[in-house]
């Protein structure tokens, strides 16, 4: 096993809250990508509130998924 070393400011260390100093790598790629899939998330809803989107309902939300697909369809 190897051992690597990375260097981490407060901020960022804060950030992911981290709690320990040392992890296995796969526990250190657990606890970034669920930090990185939650800013996604938060960026996803404010381009939905930015656009009106989040105020589809779920019927309009079909349409227009169901219109996407038909149209991808006719192009091939």
């Amino acid at each position: 096993m190897r051992t690597i070393k990375i260097s981490i400011s407060d901020l960022e260390y804060n950030k992911f809250g981290l709690k320990a100093t040392n992890f296995s790598f796969s526990e250190l790629v657990d606890i970034l990508s669920k930090e990185l899939s939650k800013q996604r998330l938060d960026d996803s809803l404010k381009l939905a509130e930015k656009f009106g989107l989040s105020k589809m309902t779920m019927d309009e939300i079909t349409k227009e998924v169901n219109a996407a697909r038909k149209d991808a369809k006719n192009r091939n």
